[in-house]
């Protein structure tokens, strides 16, 4: 997916098994961004930038929805734990993350593996990603901010 491409309808399954669709975001902006894995310190660290900045992003017309490869319980727990007030995307097919192109070769101590690359989608009114926020841009801690801080640039 690059700019100005329409996100599918159909993003997937939330923490509670409920479907998330695009359209359930319409006519606000929407933050879907990837991450590679619950507790973890860096996205513990994104998912609480975007829950301490929340009501500011809410009040600046967007909606919040996170993805990882992680099941369901393991997202439900990892919202009670940090009081996270946006769903997460339960992507255990890798469906999304494919379609996103952001699921690739890492390494880590010289040991390659597939994972989720962390990147942020904005997602204007109508569907059609407006930018892309890449791995190496991504301040974890402060990530919410950076949105804030790049509307209209």
């Amino acid at each position: 997916m690059k700019i100005g491409d329409k996100v599918p309808e159909i993003l997937g399954i939330n923490q509670s098994g409920k479907e998330i669709k695009w359209s359930d975001y319409q006519g606000k902006k929407l933050v879907l961004y990837f991450y590679p894995k619950d507790n973890t310190s860096g996205c513990t660290a994104e998912a609480c930038s975007f829950r301490d900045d929340y009501a500011e992003l809410r009040k600046a017309g967007y909606e919040v929805v996170g993805v990882s490869v992680d099941n369901e319980k393991s997202h439900q727990k990892f919202i009670e734990k940090n009081q996270l007030p946006f769903d997460l995307i339960a992507d255990t097919d890798k469906r999304l993350v494919e379609q996103f192109g952001v699921w690739a070769e890492k390494s880590m101590y010289g040991r390659k593996y597939m994972g989720t690359l962390r990147t942020t989608f904005i997602i204007d009114e109508n569907g059609v990603i407006e930018q892309i926020i890449f791995p190496g841009e991504i301040k974890t801690s402060t990530h919410a901010k950076q949105i804030l801080n790049s509307r209209g640039s």
